[in-house]
């Protein structure tokens, strides 16, 4: 379940970077801005349904408050710039203002609702035994429903115009323009996707930790940068592989060394990896091409 959450997120840094060449910094606060607004609105009772289904209909409220965001960003981070200063804007300038909205969403959060961590509860907690094991089915259900939502924008990626449309764009953003694509009508669909992304695993993570807090997507985001970068960057595949193999050896740690060895590990493995193979374990050698 854990390395579900992390490839989802993992993937969502694989969508702009393998794309666009930027590392959208952004992502953590659009993790963070589902969890958070979920619990403000059932803390703030604006959401209270007969039958106990208001903690979904939170959390799909914090889904659609985190797109948003991203299409904020997108308009601002990339479009913005890029029509004012052109190629000006590659590749430091969107890096450094996504950089700043992480900032700004986390503080606005801060303001509004604090910044103690916080308990979202949701009416449920099956298990069920396999064996002699003990599964939960909220994190069984987490790991399907994040593979089949990747696997789904696998398919699409490659199977559809929009998806054609963006990996012509991965190739070349130039060549991709005289070939009649409209650049500026699918950026905004990686962004549109980035936030979907970040809010699933969050609604995955809230459910199943049952905890919130404005710092919740720097943790998250720190170890799926390190899954993206396992698996190969820019690779939608590569992704899903690096946080999976994180969330393993993460809960292993845990379990066999205790929490306080786990950054150790991981990044530790992730060290090696990068040093006997800097392409990740199923990356290519450039970064956008050939990618999705």
């Amino acid at each position: 379940m854990l390395g579900a959450i992390y490839l989802t997120v993992a993937v969502a840094f694989t969508l702009t970077i393998g794309v666009l060449n930027f590392l959208n910094f952004t992502i953590p606060s659009l993790f963070m801005l589902t969890g958070m607004t979920a619990w403000g609105l059932t803390k703030g009772g604006y959401i209270a349904f007969a039958g106990g289904w208001g903690w979904l209909v939170a959390l799909i409220a914090g889904i659609l408050v985190a797109t948003v965001a991203s299409l904020i960003v997108e308009r601002f981070t990339f479009r913005y710039l890029q029509t004012k200063h052109g190629d000006a804007t590659e590749h430091a300038i969107p890096l450094v203002s996504s950089l700043g909205f992480l900032l700004i969403f986390e503080h606005l959060v801060i303001i509004m609702l604090g910044s103690e961590s916080q308990r979202f509860s949701v009416p449920f907690k099956a298990d069920a035994h396999f064996f002699g094991l003990v599964v939960g089915l909220p994190q069984l259900a987490s790991l399907l429903c994040a593979l089949s939502v990747v696997a789904a924008l696998s398919f699409v990626l490659k199977h559809t115009r929009i998806g054609r449309a963006v990996r012509t764009i991965a190739e070349n953003p130039e060549i991709a323009s005289l070939l009649g694509v409209d650049v500026h009508r699918v950026v905004p669909v990686l962004f549109l996707l980035t936030g979907l992304l970040c809010g699933l695993a969050a609604a995955l993570f809230t459910v199943n930790y049952g905890d919130v807090s404005p710092f919740m997507g720097d943790h998250v985001g720190a170890k799926a940068i390190a899954a993206m970068v396992l698996g190969g960057i820019g690779s939608i595949w590569g992704a899903i592989l690096g946080g999976l193999i994180v969330g393993l050896t993460e809960t292993m740690t845990i379990h066999f060394f205790g929490g306080d060895a786990v950054e150790m590990i991981i990044w530790g493995l992730l060290l090696l990896v990068i040093i006997v193979r800097p392409r990740g374990l199923i990356g290519s050698a450039v970064v956008g091409k050939g990618k999705l």
